[in-house]
């Protein structure tokens, strides 16, 4: 592979040289048994004569750190040698604004693989269909096909833009065209996308509680002052809303992370409440593409007669978040600054991945996918209904969910069970589940995931978690 060496001034050539490729084999820059240069090549690259080279090539050799074999060239020693970390300066007297430093750590930095998980929020890898992506993807890279040079529209291939409006369109009575989509790296970038565009510094934004975490960081990240507004059984509280509020995010379809849908009445009045407030509405679909009963409600942007709802969706729970495919559907007042913003950030995705999502959803593929891994998650999620329910009903209730890959169990008014106590002794047993407590909200429980735990290896998860919940109960 290529190497870069510095050779500012004229003196001790060869000594510079031998430093730096020592340095690169002991940082692991060059690799035991990658091959260097012959001697004459890199004298050319630096244009210093042959022999400055092989006397650092000679020096290399005599210490160990190279090895040349007549004919075939020198090459990094596999002998193990003393390994030197390589970092980047610390910079110590360099700091990140304000607003960064009190956030929490990347979620996902440190997600080990326990036996058993439960943690919510990703979907099973052996459904995905990889035969038929593979396919896909292929046909996208054929060179029978139009040739993409340059850079492409930051609202992403028009094929799959078109096809994202007829798949809502028809699954979710979504009103758009190809037009009023654009793509975006999953729906956290669409979330960016949105604060970029209507958030200033000191901006009021309100988020529900309990809540999606990541949407508050990333609004708090912009500069804006992040207002949480309690979540009832209908869904936000539009009457907790404060004056001033400039955007709202919301989880209609299926609320983050109790699971409920926020009934028409009360979509009816924060509609309303938005126009009355000027006030923009985000509605993040969140995890409602699997459905287990009762038809659902219309969505918050089919009923907008006002244009002001975003509507952002993701393919991460259908299919599998590596992919990083999202969408946001803006009205026709947003769009050009949307895509300003999305040119900005990163120009335009992987137009390879989109091709193959646009094939994906127009030879029908994706409707099938839903439906086949829709009878999968049914049969997981009513395991785990019936175990808690037979066994825990002492201790967690449900509340009632009938969309998602995940149920929350709150703890029971009069149980005494300790929630964390719960967690660390499933985490000993290898279950990992999470607290309700970590995504705001007043109530203790767990929220348990089934998008990982497949049915051959279920009933053990639960029994597991069943001694764990069970153990955790003060006397």
């Amino acid at each position: 592979m290529p190497f870069h060496i510095s050779l500012d001034g004229h003196t001790d050539l060869a000594a510079r040289i031998y430093r730096q490729l020592r340095d690169g084999i002991l940082d692991g820059r060059l690799r035991a048994g990658e091959r260097l240069p012959p001697t004459r090549e890199l004298a050319r690259e630096l244009d210093v004569s042959r022999n400055t080279v092989a006397v650092a090539y000679e020096r290399l050799t005599a210490e160990g750190f190279l090895n040349g074999h007549v004919g075939r060239g020198t090459f990094v020693s596999a002998d193990p040698v003393a390994r030197a970390d390589r970092a980047a300066p610390a910079g110590a007297g360099v700091r990140p604004a304000a607003r960064w430093r009190s956030l929490p750590p990347p979620l996902g930095a440190d997600r080990s693989v326990p036996a058993f998980d439960f943690r919510v929020g990703v979907p099973d890898p052996a459904l995905f269909p990889l035969r038929t992506w593979r396919r896909l993807v292929s046909q996208a890279l054929r060179p029978s096909l139009p040739p993409r040079s340059g850079y492409a529209d930051p609202a992403g291939l028009e094929t799959l833009r078109v096809a994202i409006a007829r798949h809502i369109g028809a699954a979710r009575s979504v009103r758009a065209s190809g037009e009023d989509v654009l793509v975006t790296q999953g729906a956290q970038q669409a979330l960016d996308l949105i604060g970029r565009v209507l958030i200033e510094p000191g901006t009021s934004v309100a988020v529900e509680d309990p809540g999606y975490p990541p949407a508050a960081r990333l609004f708090a990240s912009l500069g804006a002052r992040v207002v949480k507004v309690p979540v009832d059984a209908e869904g936000l509280d539009v009457t907790a809303l404060p004056r001033g509020i400039r955007l709202i995010y919301t989880t209609p379809s299926h609320q983050f992370p109790l699971g409920t849908a926020m009934s028409l009445a009360r979509r009816t009045a924060l509609l309303a409440w938005a126009e009355r407030n000027d006030a923009v509405i985000v509605e993040d679909d969140y995890d409602s593409e699997y459905r287990f009963s009762d038809r659902p409600l219309e969505p918050l942007q089919s009923l907008d007669h006002h244009g002001r709802v975003l509507y952002v969706g993701s393919f991460s729970k259908t299919l599998l978040p590596l992919l990083r495919l999202g969408f946001l559907v803006a009205p026709a007042s947003l769009r050009p600054a949307l895509r300003q913003a999305k040119q900005l950030m990163d120009w335009h995705g992987d137009l390879v991945t989109q091709s193959a999502m646009a094939s994906f959803i127009d030879e029908g593929l994706l409707a099938r996918h839903v439906r086949k891994a829709t009878r999968e998650y049914a049969v997981r999620r009513d395991r785990i209904l019936a175990f808690v329910r037979d066994e825990l009903r002492d201790v967690l209730e449900i509340v009632p969910s009938s969309a998602g890959l995940h149920l929350c169990a709150p703890v029971a008014p009069h149980a005494t069970v300790t929630v964390d106590g719960a967690i660390a002794a499933a985490a000993r047993a290898g279950v990992a589940v999470e607290s309700l407590a970590t995504y705001g909200g007043t109530r203790g429980g767990l929220v348990i995931g089934y998008g990982l735990v497949g049915p051959d290896r279920l009933d053990e998860g639960l029994s597991r978690l069943g001694e764990s919940v069970s153990g955790a109960q003060e006397s």
